[in-house]
């Protein structure tokens, strides 16, 4: 355990039901957390994600008893899982949920997460209801199966997959994928689905010049769903200008209902 700051920093895995998810947790006080942020990182990231830091660093130093926690999605970081599994990380989230209603049964419990995160956060919603307060969501990878296979991999990769053979694709590490892990993502297509009644708690926050999940899919998402879209002139898929993630700083924690 480390600090920085006024804000503890704290490595650790949740081990359970054959998992072994390492977390990192953001705190001010540990034992007196009153309102925790579940942070869902993209493809190839990690929990050590600096977009989770800032937002960490924001909501504890202006919110006393607030905290976020991030883990590490199958075969991202450490974690010992070979090939991705959509099931497998399903099964992350649901044993991230027990775990933090175990652990901090009097918080109240947000989630946030980014592209990749974003698309499993939706569809565990739609299928077993929303668990958050409310939701706040960075550029969410909505067509996630198009992303993959029409952004994310090349034509080499799509031939080595097309013959059964798995492939190594991402951006800051590569993750271990095959035809499996496609047709799942196909399949599990959330486009078409009622968000409807969890709408008022979900905020998008999405670049107009993300390159990798395309703002058209992610507005006529938020429109069909009346989910409220902010659409950020100029702002990347991992907003690197600082003025424009400051801004999504700001609007998740006003969200949130917090400073």
């Amino acid at each position: 355990m480390s600090s920085i700051g006024s804000v503890t920093e704290k490595y650790f895995n949740v081990n359970s039901n054959g998992c072994s998810i390492g977390c990192k947790l953001y705190a001010d006080d540990p034992a007196h957390v009153k309102s925790l942020v579940l942070f869902g990182h993209g493809f190839s990231g990690n929990r050590d994600n600096k977009s989770a830091e800032k937002l960490a660093k924001r909501l504890i130093s202006k919110n006393k008893g607030a905290a976020l926690l991030i883990f590490n999605w199958p075969c991202h970081g450490d974690d010992v899982r070979k090939t991705l599994r959509l099931e497998d990380c399903e099964l992350y989230l649901k044993e991230m949920l027990a775990y933090v209603k175990a652990a901090y049964p009097e918080a109240s419990l947000y989630g946030c997460a980014t592209s990749f995160g974003g698309y499993l956060f939706l569809k565990y919603i739609s299928e077993n209801g929303d668990p958050f307060v409310k939701l706040c969501l960075r550029c969410p990878a909505i067509r996630m199966y198009d992303v993959i296979t029409g952004t994310i991999m090349t034509d080499e990769d799509a031939a080595k997959l097309a013959k059964g053979k798995p492939v190594l694709i991402g951006f800051d590490s590569k993750i271990r994928i095959d035809k499996t892990f496609t047709d799942s993502l196909k399949e599990a297509d959330i486009t078409g689905r009622d968000f409807l009644d969890y709408a008022e708690d979900i905020l998008i926050l999405h670049g107009t010049k993300d390159e990798v999940v395309p703002i058209g899919d992610v507005t006529e998402f938020a429109d069909g769903n009346l989910i409220e879209l902010d659409a950020v002139e100029g702002a990347d898929h991992k907003f690197r200008d600082p003025v424009k993630m400051d801004h999504v700083l700001k609007r998740f924690a006003a969200f949130f209902g917090m400073k």
